[in-house]
């Protein structure tokens, strides 16, 4: 089992938003630039980057499909408390 995982995010409001942002995505724009454009999240400056984390660091719903994720790839909008992700395995 993997203990620390290296993931970005984008964070917004909306689930439309969000869904928006990952078509975007999946038709090949630029993780980190949408990051920087959209996200709410003060890692958005960093392209999404929210370096490496452990278990029991992020809340449950984040977690769970940061450690499922394969690296490389981006997950569907996942809600939380803080609103709607996409996230991203980098490592």
């Amino acid at each position: 089992m993997v203990d620390k995982v290296h993931c970005a995010h984008i964070l917004v409001k909306t689930m439309p938003e969000a869904e928006e942002i990952f078509k975007k995505i999946n038709n090949g724009e630029n993780f980190s630039n949408l990051a920087r454009e959209k996200s709410q999240c003060p890692s958005g400056k960093k392209g999404g980057d929210l370096g490496t984390f452990g278990r029991g660091q992020m809340v449950r719903e984040f977690e769970k499909v940061a450690f499922d994720l394969e690296k490389g790839y981006v997950s569907k909008p996942v809600k939380t408390q803080f609103g709607w992700h996409i996230i991203k395995r980098l490592e």
